[in-house]
Order: structure tokens, then sequence, then C-alpha cells
């Protein structure tokens, strides 16, 4: 009798595993969520937040730029001289004529950020009340352009740091 309870016990256990109850089985149904985050606009202050960042990552550009423009506006302004006085081989004045136009690209690029960065502040409702601090910032950018196109370098540098200025000034505002 034992042996049969055993068996009977053990049939009975395996049949539970190996064919589960409907009611020992989910109930509710499973699904998964999906981010709230990528269906929802992100709020004003982290449009603020981001727009800030992008301001400082501008600062940031223009500052390594400006100290290394320093060194070679320097080297630029050598060659110059020395080409005036007929010291410069042809080979070095290529070359410098070559550093003049990467230069000038630089400044083109950086121009043309700072239009990029304009252009967002002023179509962007969260950033609008800063665009007005920020206008401008192209236009100092242009300014460095055509002074890096007359080989002016040194003055170039000079209005970057005044980009430089009013993008600070924007930052601060922002905070």
């Amino acid at each position: 009798m034992q042996r049969t309870l055993a068996l009977l016990f053990a049939a009975s256990l395996a049949a539970v595993i190996l064919f589960p109850s409907p009611s020992f089985a989910q109930t509710r149904k499973r699904t998964t969520s999906r981010s709230s985050r990528s269906n929802t606009p992100p709020k004003a202050s982290e449009i603020q937040r981001q727009g800030a960042a992008r301001i400082a990552d501008q600062i940031k550009i223009l500052t390594r730029f400006i100290y290394l423009l320093g060194g070679v506006a320097k080297g630029l302004e050598g060659v110059d001289d020395a080409a005036r006085r007929n010291e410069a081989s042809s080979a070095i004045l290529e070359q410098t004529q070559r550093n003049k136009q990467q230069v000038r690209g630089s400044i083109q690029t950086l121009r043309e950020a700072m239009d990029k960065l304009e252009i967002e502040f002023r179509t962007t409702p969260e950033l609008q009340r800063y665009y007005i601090s920020l206008a401008g910032v192209a236009e100092g950018a242009a300014i460095a352009e055509d002074m890096a196109a007359a080989n002016k370098f040194d003055q170039a540098g000079r209005s970057l740091l005044g980009v430089v200025n009013r993008l600070t000034d924007v930052l601060l505002a922002m905070r």
C-alpha cells in the first residue's frame, strides 16, 4: 500500500511538472513598456542645459584655437618679414601659403559654427530669450575671417577673443 501511494504520488508529481495546470499559469499578459523619454519632448530646462553645453563647447574650441593661432601668427609674420628681405626659400614660402590657407579655412569653420549656433538659438523657443545676447557672434567670426584673408592673423585672433567674451556672457546669463 505504501508502495502504491508512493507510485501514485510520484505519478501525480510528474504529471504536475510535465503538464502544468492552467490555474498555475500567469493570468496577466506581460508586455514590454516603451520608454516615455523617447516619445515625450525634452523639457525647457533640458533644452536650455543643452544650449549652454553647446556654448561651453564653442568657448573651449575657440580658446584652444586662439591659443594655437598666437604661435602660428608669429611664425607667419616672421616668414613674411624674411620674404620681404628675400631671406626665405621658395619651399618655405609655399609652406607658409599652405599654412595661411589652413588657418583661413579653420576660421571659416569657426564662423560657420557661430552661424549655426545663432540660428539654433533664434529658432528654438526655449533659447530665444538668450538670442539677443548671442546675436553678433557670427559677425565677430566673419570679421576674423576677413582679417585672416588680409593676412592680419593677430587682429583675427583679437576679433575671436571678442566672440569668446560674448559667448561667456551668454553662458552666464543662462545659469
